[in-house]
């Protein structure tokens, strides 16, 4: 009950009103940073741990990269059945609505196919200087997808550079027209489009992961960018992230 009614008056209450207890916060790993990628204030923030969906910015990064048509109909054996969607909008499903089976159709109709796919997420981090963060998959559904908090930062400013990074943290929800009929995929995180500035948002869970969300956002003090690793659930993620954005 203490620690829903700290997380309630964090979220209704001033930033010179509040004075944050970080010890309401379950997750166990986090990090805030200001514009430049300074940390500002974190928790266990070297600790590799798996990323979940959260991986799906580099799925649609690498796919950028590749230069491929946008515009391209793809068949996608999507869980509202057999479909075919342009590759602009697999990248909008997976990265709004944290779609896996648009991550994955991204990666198997990358050129040479889903291994090279994975490859080029593995080799950008490296490039990158991650040497914590490794992929498996194209979705987050496999656990050995890691990184750390402080690494994670870094690569959602890398992200924050790409224009359909961009959107998908503007957008509340993805309206797909299909024949006659209009498919609403809606955001992960239930706050786009009501509060905040979003720059960057992606939301992720699986049991390994717990709650998660890396997310960058204008607030009243500057640009900042927030990790959140191992939340208590999918209802804790988010109001945590914005607690903690809000407090620093």
């Amino acid at each position: 009950m203490r620690y829903l009614i700290a997380l309630v008056l964090g979220l209704t209450c001033t930033m010179s009103a509040v004075a944050f207890d970080w010890r309401h916060v379950s997750a166990e790993y986090w990090v805030v940073a200001d514009s430049e990628g300074k940390i500002i204030q974190g928790e266990n923030i070297d600790q590799v741990r798996s990323i979940a969906s959260i991986t799906k910015l580099m799925t649609a990064m690498v796919v950028v990269d590749a230069a491929q048509d946008m515009d391209e109909s793809l068949a996608v054996n999507h869980r509202t059945g057999l479909r075919r969607f342009s590759r602009s909008e697999l990248i909008q499903l997976a990265l709004v609505h944290s779609d896996n089976a648009a991550a994955d159709a991204l990666c198997r109709y990358y050129p040479a196919g889903y291994d090279a796919c994975v490859e080029a997420m593995n080799a950008k981090v490296q490039a990158l200087g991650l040497t914590h963060t490794k992929y498996y998959d194209a979705t987050g559904l496999d656990a050995r997808n890691v990184s750390t908090a402080r690494e994670l930062i870094r690569l959602v400013a890398v992200s924050s550079g790409y224009a359909p990074v961009n959107l998908a943290a503007k957008t509340p929800q993805v309206k797909i027209q299909l024949r006659k009929k209009w498919l609403i995929f809606k955001n992960t995180n239930p706050i786009i489009g009501q509060r905040h500035e979003f720059i960057v948002s992606k939301t992720g869970y699986i049991k390994a992961a717990g709650g998660c969300i890396a997310m960058m956002l204008n607030t009243d003090k500057g640009i900042r960018t927030v990790i959140v690793l191992g939340s208590r659930n999918t209802h804790t993620r988010i109001p945590e992230a914005e607690f903690i954005a809000e407090s620093q």
